[in-house]
């Protein structure tokens, strides 16, 4: 088992990633973890315990820069908890594997969409902010919440990429409100599995370590994503998805995943330069991307 300071700089990183780009705290923590040979239920259930404490921090930080659509948050939060809960009960005797290769598959299309819109097509803004109904993020979040619970990570990358290509939000928003949100998705979680589970089975030290680097990171990431355009944000996000999820379908069909990297790779680093050289040319014509949307409140 890692040591407690290596944990914590894993929470460090894990939490600044997840909190400036709305994903991968889960995916990548339960990765390590699962690795040294923490149960599925255990590592889950550390994972969702620690982000109790950093998602608050996290939720905070984001209020306080102004990431986080308030309409939003109960209508994601509240039945993603819900889920969750149900999610962490059914761990202990339903397995995820069988499902990861679909969700992977939509989010990966989900990425190519997004990688699209913020870098390649330049006549029209990414992102015209519009109201976004609760018929749509309520089966958002019971998916989303669910296979959090059940995959040790779930919410980010399945709420923020379906968020941010809907073109309703601006990427930093999005990150804002899905990160404020998920702390009532770790409450349910961990709920169901401190229901479900031993109390003293639970890997305390771990949770602590998580904590104690997560908490570090919030700030200094809801501070971040506010100084990154909205056309770069998005392209760094749908790059995100891509890869990870290409893992996820490569691991599935036992495909060899050099050549598809490589693929990706590459496909990413055209994106976030055309992203970059569009974000100059609004600047140029006096359309800042930051300013080139509705700010909604």
């Amino acid at each position: 088992m890692p040591s407690f300071f290596v944990l914590m700089a894993i929470g460090f990183v894990a939490q600044l990633v997840d909190g400036s780009l709305g994903m991968a705290y889960g995916v990548s923590t339960s990765t390590l973890l699962l690795g040294v040979g923490l149960a599925p239920a255990l590592a889950s259930a550390a994972i969702h315990i620690a982000e109790v404490g950093t998602t608050a921090f996290s939720a905070a930080s984001h209020w306080r820069f102004g990431n986080v659509d308030r309409d939003k948050i109960l209508w994601l939060g509240v039945p993603g908890a819900l889920a969750a809960f149900c999610g962490a009960v059914a761990l202990s005797s339903l397995s995820a594997e069988a499902a990861r290769p679909w969700v992977a598959a939509i989010l990966a299309g989900l990425g190519v969409y997004i990688l699209v819109r913020f870098a390649f097509r330049g006549r029209s803004a990414p992102v015209v902010e519009r109201p976004i109904r609760p018929r749509f993020l309520v089966p958002l979040a019971l998916t989303a919440g669910f296979m959090d619970a059940l995959g040790g990570g779930g919410w980010g990358p399945i709420a923020t990429p379906t968020l941010v290509a809907s073109g309703r939000m601006r990427p930093a928003r999005v990150v804002g409100t899905v990160d404020a949100s998920e702390f009532l998705v770790a409450l349910g979680a961990s709920a169901g599995f401190l229901v479900s589970l031993d109390v003293h089975q639970v890997p305390w030290i771990i949770v602590g370590a998580l904590l104690a680097g997560g908490v570090v990171a919030a700030p200094l990431a809801a501070f971040l994503v506010r100084l990154v355009p909205v056309r770069i944000m998005g392209t760094a996000v749908g790059g995100i998805i891509l890869v990870t999820n290409a893992r996820t379908l490569l691991q599935a069909l036992d495909l060899k995943p050099d050549a598809v990297y490589l693929a990706i790779g590459i496909l990413w680093l055209a994106a976030l330069v055309q992203a970059v050289a569009l974000t100059r040319r609004e600047r140029v014509r006096g359309r800042s991307p930051a300013r080139s949307m509705s700010t909604g409140d």
